[in-house]
């Protein structure tokens, strides 16, 4: 695109104050007014309920957060997100580029509205298309990746080829899935995946499969990748209620089956970043932070880590989260059954941007973006 002059240079700095200021006061996403204001950068969002901001609501599913008393503690309600407020990756664009990032499945999703990005998330889907398939429908990556195709035929329609191109190498591009392979695939009663594979023969195949899908979307022009590993499931208010755990102590077996998983999918990244020439890739660890908030909750100013803010029954995890939660929401590490609460998605997505090893490496959110 050709570079504006000067009078333009200055309208735009103070559209861009006014947005600014307007989100500061009242905590409004930017939007993206369009071509002629399209950012260098977008952010691009794969992955299931734990970055899911509505895609769910538009589907036959019963994995949805669109009724109270989800959103209690959002400005918009109840949007969707499976949290009270915000989840990780919000927090992360926010302190990327102070906005949201919009579901493909809104009607609004279309003309300037994907300029600054897109959000794939559908709540219960996974790396293989099978998983999810419990709740109803979903949109499983390989299905996320397909969205992603028609946006950037959207892009190239709006910018033309050379800039698309150019904003596409420069977008970050976050993967956070693999969580419901594992927990509402492979570990459901009477499971027929399980009847097919060995423990390690699945996390072949699941990993396998993925890293065929982030080959893909690199294919596409993806040259700055997040890949997030899969939280410490054993500790899951579902799971402890589950296996009856007499006291409230994650499942061992569990959380040694995710360990499992994470070694490969480290192993996974590293083979893809040197197989993919010109690419970044991050590996950002929730699983180690998780688990020492449950072990050390007094550090982060957490006093249950075991029981859901909102729901029924043991540990809050066998009914529905329908009921007047929590009011102390600060100081629980869980929402519902299986999502964090958005405290501890504030600290996952602040340590994601500006922390380093082991909770993210080889550099953090914030020098990635920085990178030419």
């Amino acid at each position: 695109m050709a570079t504006p002059g000067h009078s333009q240079t200055e309208r735009t700095m103070v559209r861009l104050l006014i947005v600014a200021l307007i989100y500061a006061l009242v905590g409004r996403p930017a939007q993206a007014q369009g071509p002629e204001s399209a950012p260098q950068r977008a952010y691009f969002i794969f992955g299931d309920s734990l970055v899911d901001v509505g895609a769910n609501n538009y589907l036959a599913t019963v994995a949805r957060a669109n009724f109270p008393p989800y959103g209690i503690d959002f400005p918009y309600g109840p949007t969707g997100r499976f949290s009270n407020a915000r989840n990780s990756l919000d927090v992360l664009t926010q302190l990327l580029a102070s906005i949201f990032i919009p579901t493909y499945e809104d009607p609004d999703t279309h003309g300037s509205g994907i300029l600054r990005g897109v959000n794939y998330g559908s709540g219960g889907s996974g790396i293989r298309d099978e998983t999810g398939s419990i709740f109803g429908a979903h949109i499983s990556m390989n299905l996320q990746i397909k969205q992603f195709n028609e946006t950037q035929q959207e892009f190239i329609e709006q910018l033309g080829f050379d800039a698309a191109q150019r904003v596409f190498a420069d977008s970050i591009y976050f993967s956070n899935i693999g969580t419901n392979d594992l927990v509402n695939n492979y570990l459901l009663p009477a499971s027929p995946t399980r009847a097919l594979y060995t423990p390690e023969e699945y996390i072949n195949v699941v990993l396998d499969e993925y890293s065929s899908q982030l080959t893909t979307l690199y294919n596409m022009g993806a040259r700055k990748m997040v890949v997030f590993n899969v939280g410490p499931l054993g500790c899951l208010p579902i799971r402890l209620a589950l296996h009856l755990s007499p006291n409230g102590t994650c499942i061992a077996a569990e959380n040694d089956f995710t360990r499992e998983f994470n070694s490969a999918l480290v192993q996974m990244v590293n083979s893809l970043t040197a197989q993919l020439r010109g690419s970044t890739i991050l590996l950002a660890n929730p699983f180690d932070v998780v688990l020492d908030q449950v072990l050390h909750p007094e550090n982060y100013g957490l006093t249950v880590v075991n029981t859901a803010c909102c729901g029924g029954g043991l540990y809050n995890a066998q009914t529905a989260c329908v009921v007047p939660p929590c009011p102390d929401r600060n100081e629980f590490l869980f929402w519902d059954a299986f999502h964090p609460s958005d405290v501890v998605n504030r600290y996952l997505g602040e340590a994601y941007y500006y922390g380093g090893p082991p909770i993210i490496s080889p550099i953090n959110v914030q020098q990635l973006a920085a990178m030419p």
